[in-house]
């Protein structure tokens, strides 16, 4: 099993402006930008937030932008408004343990999800693209509690205005 972040950033390492909007990210640039089809079709689960799935939610076509996934959202209603999207609640580190061990597992959106799993040192890799902009104030991406955590740089890439860099977990510990 492995356990992905992959998602975008501001420069200042925010995931949404303060009112969880992604209008910043959607005006610099697509997931036809970057090598998103590639590493989705690497994935067999996928795991959000409530508010995550939200915004997920208003897309066009939401319910089929997951296709070939297990969809899990940390909720505490007991059903969602798309098709493909399954309600859990509960802690998620013993939720990603109870999953089994030949799954690859992509954390999508924010830090309600990835703080727990980083803190267990579950996370096995980061995939960040920076975007160019600047929002002052937001919801930022890092929020575990205080603990030193390395990660090891594997790539760095261009795609169009966004930098990807890819990280794995420092085998060496943290």
């Amino acid at each position: 099993m492995s356990v992905f972040f992959y998602g975008c950033i501001t420069l200042d390492g925010y995931l949404a402006d303060k009112n969880h909007g992604l209008t910043w990210l959607h005006q610099t640039g697509s997931s036809e930008e970057t090598n998103y089809d590639r590493f989705y079709a690497a994935m067999d689960i996928t795991m959000m937030g409530k508010r995550t799935f939200e915004e997920i939610a208003r897309l066009e076509n939401a319910g089929g932008i997951y296709p070939t996934t297990k969809n899990y959202v940390f909720t505490h209603t007991s059903s969602l408004s798309q098709e493909g999207f399954i309600p859990v609640c509960g802690d998620a580190a013993e939720f990603v343990k109870g999953l089994g061990t030949d799954k690859n597992i992509w954390i999508i959106g924010g830090n309600t999800i990835l703080a727990p799993l980083l803190e267990w040192d579950m996370v096995d890799h980061l995939i960040l693209q920076i975007a160019p902009v600047l929002l002052g104030e937001g919801i930022p991406l890092f929020t575990q509690k205080e603990g030193l955590k390395r990660f090891h740089m594997d790539e760095v890439r261009r795609y169009g205005q966004f930098a990807e860099l890819t990280y794995s977990k420092d085998i060496g510990g943290s």
